[in-house]
């Protein structure tokens, strides 16, 4: 399937949002700029996170905390649903939550901005992993932590796929892994496999979003750029909305 022929069905629209990776400033932003697009909305709507909320910025903890509290909600929203996506960041997280002593990847990505948002301190030795890991489980709320394990790795909505990082090219969607959707890039991103479905991810920076064929690549590098972006998809149209 080539990019002109995907189209959502009708009477549904898509926001699919890039890494955040702790700017909650520019996610409120980027909200404000939803709700005001949303007065011309469908009877349905669908706001995707593509994953990557933690680390590397200065408010993982606003982050997780706005995500876990939908902003769409109530009367006014009635027709808005929002599915948030694992990211390699978050399956970073998670494992240090489960066992601190292989961190070293986690923490030199970013994850020493993840604990300063909790306001744990951050570790100076392999000695102070163990202590870093039980003051973080102490300091997350429940809820967070309920959101971040209870993340799934895809969503499909017409003739579009939303993944972290993308999929592994030739192999069925059912028998992709998660390390491949939330971690794969080279083999993806240089593919020209026609993969059925339009896939939109974040995972790999780029200045501006990449129209390829295959795929549209949505990460922005918000948490250096300042700008987050969000893909507006509905019917056969595609647009952005940016902070």
């Amino acid at each position: 399937m080539l990019i002109e022929e995907a189209r959502l069905p009708p009477g549904l629209r898509v926001y699919a949002i890039g890494d955040i990776h702790g700017r909650a400033d520019l996610l409120d932003q980027l909200h404000d700029k939803i709700e005001t697009d949303l007065s011309t909305a469908p009877e349905k709507t669908v706001i995707v996170y593509l994953g990557d909320y933690v680390d590397r910025g200065a408010d993982s903890h606003g982050v997780i905390e706005r995500l876990t509290r939908p902003r769409f909600t109530g009367p006014r929203f009635s027709g808005v649903e929002t599915v948030a996506l694992l990211g390699n960041h978050e399956d970073m997280l998670l494992q240090f939550m489960d066992a601190p002593y292989g961190a070293s990847l986690w923490l030199s990505n970013g994850g020493d901005a993840t604990l300063s948002s909790y306001k744990v301190k951050v570790p100076a030795s392999f000695d102070e992993l163990l202590f870093t890991q039980r003051a973080l489980l102490g300091a997350m709320p429940r809820h967070h932590k309920q959101f971040l394990s209870s993340l799934p790795e895809q969503a499909q909505y017409g003739d579009y796929l939303f993944v972290h990082a993308g999929i592994k090219p030739g192999l069925p969607l059912d028998r992709q892994s998660r390390e491949q959707m939330i971690w794969i890039r080279d083999a993806f991103l240089n593919s020209e496999t026609d993969h059925g479905l339009i896939v939109v991810h974040g995972h790999t920076i780029v200045h501006e979003v990449e129209w390829r064929p295959n795929r549209i690549g949505v990460d922005t590098g918000a948490y250096t750029t300042g700008r987050l972006t969000a893909l507006v998809l509905e019917g056969a149209g595609r647009r952005l909305l940016q902070t």
